[in-house]
């Protein structure tokens, strides 16, 4: 008899799967020309090292006038086959590098095209690889000096560049030859020079990954220069091996010095100019675009982030000048996809524009693109992000905004792809994605398109390939079916129309299992929206729904997809509001769901740590236990850019003092976890540490979970896995379940 293998659990399927993105298709590049897809998977949904994938797409005929041929995948790149050893080294920059990036999985973790998708660039172990896209191209390393990071194919395909980990910027021609230097590391004597690379900031906080730009006719490239010389440095030790000596980052915590950072203009035929703006006033280079639409663009901003210019730059001098300034007196939002040149030259912008009045909060302020001087988008879309910008429109995606909440179609956690005309008499935007839920998209100009769409009812993403308004293919997703369902009750919460889901126990009989301990899930702050219409969003909150619990989650004032106002609300209050929305929810929602509030636990990580942490500290009252996952306790120890915008400078010190947790240790009266990893360069352990020594000191019992090498995104299988484990032991303890 053939054993029968049991079925995993869910804590080790979650773990196992990366949270269920292995085998899902990702990072897709489409040819101009609409022949070809290329993406990134893996071979399955346990398996975590990416191959490079193209898609062959047919034309809208065969060239006898029959019908076209089917598209077919085919592997450009697999990892295994191109390693000497079979397996990968990794630097410690590149480590670092996919911590910024969330990465968790190995193989191709990202590659970059020339403009018409027909040669890829990629590292492996600190390699150089190429590796060709068209049928019958053939992937090699070549001799790049190394290790390296960042290879990016200049627009013709003729040259690579790319940045080493000591900090050189270099090009290689695409045939193997001619490898060498366009800037050399400077070394001084509290830090280093480095070419090409973003800084620590930049990474964390801006979702600027890159440090260097190919201009449009390969000849030339912007590059940053990055001193971090002025930057304190901190230690990154591991406890748990004594003889290993701490790790040094350079870390810019709010308030102290960030790196200096500048740009050039740096040719191949070894020419060189400084690119010179106000770096006294606007020290932050957020974002950097080179296109044929118009010269290079630069967007800048000042530290307090409430002011910021775009400047197109003279690549031939370095001189710039100013396209636009924008000011806010709360803070300017960076988004992806812009600022951007459309191909006759207008400026691509999104935009916090005032709202007439009628959203949910009165005037919420409206997220708008804006093209030229002309408002392209009004108060019926909150604009999320820039896509593609083609010839006759530009692809977004966005959410319900102001006026279609007012008319009660709030939609609640649904984005949604739209094609926007560049001309006001082309007409409104058409929304592409038809069915309720989570899309996103990927264009490069061209008629072809990826349409990726997430949902309540089903599990994962689907990735369709169109072309125009037609279907033609589906790529397929390799990762594995959850072994649970969810089942969330999603919608508005209280007066406020707090976003929120709620999630019972599978098969919870409301006769038998009357009123439920309650469970608060919540991220709670920027850029953290937990409410959204995707199944696998809410897989983890089903789980600890079957353990016993009413999970809640709810994306109060501060998190995003809702208004400006709602996100800006949170401004020098991150303690107040945040909280207040958490509490407001949950009593709002047990008027209509089984909700015991005698029995209340909170559990969250990073931002959401911090809430969990605070909610039991302010809100003994409504908070009986809590799980606080790499908390921020102590503001003046996270970085400047993230904090300086919603708190301020430190100078201001009452507002960091309002914001911390430390001084309410001695006010713990109901069970915390602390848990961090000792790892951490994003949120530090001393956070946790320092939170633990004054409950210590004021005689306030807690545990402490300390993960010995684990970073602030927890990768490892067992890590993950018993995480869950030990905190749903937890919070059946200290609630009594």
């Amino acid at each position: 008899m053939t054993p029968v293998t049991p079925a995993p659990t869910f804590p080790r399927q979650y773990s196992r799967t990366l949270r269920y993105t292995l085998g899902a298709p990702r990072s897709f590049a489409l040819s101009p020309d609409g022949s070809r897809v290329a993406f990134l998977r893996t071979r399955g949904g346990t398996e975590r090292a990416n191959l490079l994938w193209v898609l062959d797409l047919p034309g809208d005929a065969a060239p006898d006038g029959g019908s076209a041929a089917a598209p077919a995948e085919r592997v450009a790149a697999d990892p295994a086959a191109l390693l000497d050893s079979g397996g990968e080294s990794l630097t410690d920059a590149e480590r670092a590098r996919r911590e910024r990036s969330r990465e968790g999985s190995a193989g191709v973790v990202g590659y970059a095209t020339d403009a018409a998708v027909t040669l890829a660039a990629f590292v492996l172990s600190g390699r150089l690889f190429t590796a060709g896209l068209t049928p019958g191209g053939t992937a090699r390393e070549l001799p790049a000096a190394g290790p390296l990071l960042d290879p990016r194919p200049s627009p013709d395909g003729r040259h690579i560049g790319y940045a080493t980990v000591d900090g050189e910027l270099r090009v290689i021609a695409a045939d193997g030859t001619g490898d060498r230097a366009l800037a050399a590391p400077e070394e001084s004597e509290r830090g280093r020079v480095s070419w090409g690379q973003a800084e620590f900031i930049a990474q964390e906080e801006m979702s600027r990954f890159r440090g260097f730009w190919w201009a449009p006719d390969g000849e030339r490239m912007l590059a940053a220069r990055v001193d971090e010389s002025p930057v304190q440095r901190w230690w990154i030790a591991d406890p748990a091996n004594p003889s290993r000596p701490p790790r040094e980052v350079a870390y810019p915590a709010a308030g102290t010095p960030n790196a200096e950072v500048g740009l050039y203009v740096l040719g191949l035929d070894g020419s060189r100019a400084e690119v010179k703006w106000d770096r006294g006033r606007f020290p932050y280079l957020a974002r950097v675009h080179w296109s044929a639409g118009g010269p290079p663009l630069l967007l800048v901003q000042t530290r307090d982030q409430r002011a910021q210019r775009y400047l197109a730059v003279d690549p031939d001098t370095g001189s710039t000048s100013t396209v636009l300034d924008e000011e806010d007196p709360v803070w300017l939002e960076l988004f992806s996809g812009v600022p951007a040149w459309t191909g006759d030259g207008r400026l691509v912008r999104i935009a916090d524009l005032p709202d007439s009045g009628g959203g949910a909060d009165g005037g919420a302020g409206v997220r708008a693109l804006v093209v030229g001087d002309a408002v392209r988008t009004g108060p019926e879309l909150h604009v999320r992000a820039v896509l593609d910008i083609g010839d006759t429109d530009v692809l977004i995606t966005a959410s319900a905004g102001p006026a279609a909440e007012a008319a009660g179609r709030p939609e609640t956690g649904e984005v949604h792809v739209y094609r926007v005309p560049l001309d006001p008499d082309g007409g409104p935007a058409v929304r592409l994605s038809g069915r309720p839920g989570h899309h996103g998209a990927v264009r490069n100009g061209g008629p072809v398109r990826v349409l990726l769409s997430a949902a309540l009812d089903r599990p994962g993403t689907e990735a369709a390939v169109w072309r125009d308004d037609r279907p033609l293919a589906e790529i397929a997703s390799l990762a594995e079916p959850p072994v649970i369902t969810a089942a969330p009750l999603i919608g508005r919460a209280s007066p406020r129309g707090i976003p929120s889901a709620v999630l019972l126990p599978t098969g919870y009989d409301p006769a038998r299992d009357g009123r439920l301990p309650v469970l608060m899930n919540p991220y709670g702050g920027p850029h953290g929206q937990m409410v959204v219409a995707s199944h696998n969003a809410h897989l983890t909150s089903q789980w600890f729904a079957d353990q016993g619990f009413a999970v809640v989650v709810a994306d109060g004032r501060g998190t995003p997809g809702h208004s400006p106002d709602w996100e800006k609300s949170v401004a020098r209050d991150f303690a107040g509001a945040t909280l207040d929305d958490q509490v407001a929810a949950l009593q709002a929602l047990a008027e209509d769901h089984p909700l015991d509030l005698g029995r209340v636990g909170i559990r969250g990580w990073s931002y959401g740590g911090y809430l969990a942490a605070l909610a039991v500290l302010r809100r003994p009252d409504v908070f009986h236990a809590a799980v606080a996952g790499a908390p921020v306790t102590d503001w003046e120890l996270y970085d400047t850019h993230y904090t300086e915008r919603y708190l301020g400078h430190p100078v201001t010190e009452e507002v960091y003092r309002a914001n911390s947790l430390l001084a309410d240790a001695p006010r713990l009266e109901r069970p915390l976890m602390l848990i961090h990893g000792l790892a951490d360069d994003n949120v530090v352990a001393a956070h946790t540490l320092r939170l633990s020594s004054h409950l210590l000191a004021a005689g306030r019992p807690h545990e402490v979970l300390p993960l010995s090498g684990v970073t602030h995104m927890t990768p490892q299988e067992e890590v993950a896995e018993n995480l869950l484990l030990l905190q749903v032991d937890f919070l059946r303890r200290a609630l009594g379940v």
